[in-house]
């Protein structure tokens, strides 16, 4: 059996808002597996453990630039917020993006030795990144990017800095824009339900599975009620089964036919997005420590 630190269950609370008992019960039943405690916890609390889990906490920016047909995202992380509103990481950002669809860099690698100056700093993208991480003494990365050529229109939307959207698509402007800001606030994973990833598709229906479970319905209902969260969750986070951001008495998909556009694919950056940072809660650990100490004792 894992070993339940007080700074688990807090990680797990942070990412959950659940109570901090639960949180100790789920790690328990999960022998310490972060990720099958918050699966224990929707089970046990709904979906709002769920949605409390997608928050992100790793800082940076996400920056676009498109023209013509050609466009690129790329996000760009830091260890604080403080940074991310600093000119010369901003610039940074900015410029890697122009460098991504000028050049069309194969990875990452291949980006950072393309040709840049800044701040005084060069002959490359890498070296400008060390010189800043040196002058604003934080660390700093290039984690993805993305690069769009295509016969279609681009269109992007940024909500802020965090967040960051490229929709390809033909038809109207403004109708495009629109779907890239209600995918920036609603977040689906897919176009279409029958686009949605199996893995996911997979999670939701063993978390419903274990629901069903749990309600002691005989089986044939158990097994409606199964296929009727799935299919639920399908339309909840499939693009055009979403109500429109803007009108919500219709899905996108109407709206986008109402203007004679077609989407073709949207892209989606949230800073951190995947990443774990690291909480530490020291007092709480120290006070976990002292207390089994004294329990041996």
């Amino acid at each position: 059996m894992a070993a339940i630190t007080a700074s688990m269950v807090a990680e797990l609370r942070a990412k959950t808002d659940a109570p901090m008992m639960e949180c100790k019960r789920a790690l328990t039943e999960a022998d310490g597996d972060m990720a099958k405690a918050e699966e224990v916890l929707r089970v046990k609390l709904g979906t709002k453990a769920g949605k409390a889990a997608s928050r992100v906490t790793a800082e940076g920016v996400v920056a676009s630039c498109i023209e013509g047909s050609q466009g690129a995202m790329i996000e760009v992380n830091c260890e604080t917020d403080f940074v991310t509103k600093n000119d010369s990481f901003l610039a940074l950002a900015r410029a890697a993006a122009e460098l991504i669809v000028k050049h069309n860099p194969a990875d990452l690698a291949a980006l950072v030795a393309l040709p840049y100056s800044q701040d005084g700093f060069g002959p490359t993208l890498e070296e400008v990144r060390k010189g800043l991480i040196g002058k604003i003494g934080e660390n700093m990365s290039f984690r993805r990017f993305k690069r769009f050529s295509s016969s279609a229109k681009l269109a992007s939307y940024l909500h802020g800095t965090r967040i960051g959207v490229v929709v390809e698509f033909d038809g109207n402007e403004v109708a495009a824009k629109d779907v890239a800001m209600h995918v920036a606030a609603m977040k689906p994973v897919a176009l279409t339900s029958s686009d949605v990833p199996a893995d996911l598709i997979a999670k939701e229906r063993s978390v419903a599975t274990a629901k069903a479970a749990e309600s002691g319905k005989p089986a044939d209902i158990a097994a409606k009620m199964i296929e009727g969260s799935v299919q639920k969750y399908l339309k909840e986070v499939s693009l055009f089964n979403q109500p429109f951001v803007k009108n919500d008495k219709q899905t996108v998909e109407q709206m986008l036919k109402e203007k004679a556009t077609a989407v073709k694919s949207f892209t989606l950056y949230v800073v951190g997005e995947g990443i774990e940072k690291r909480t530490d809660d020291f007092a709480a650990e120290v006070a976990a420590q002292v207390a089994a100490a004294k329990q041996a004792g």
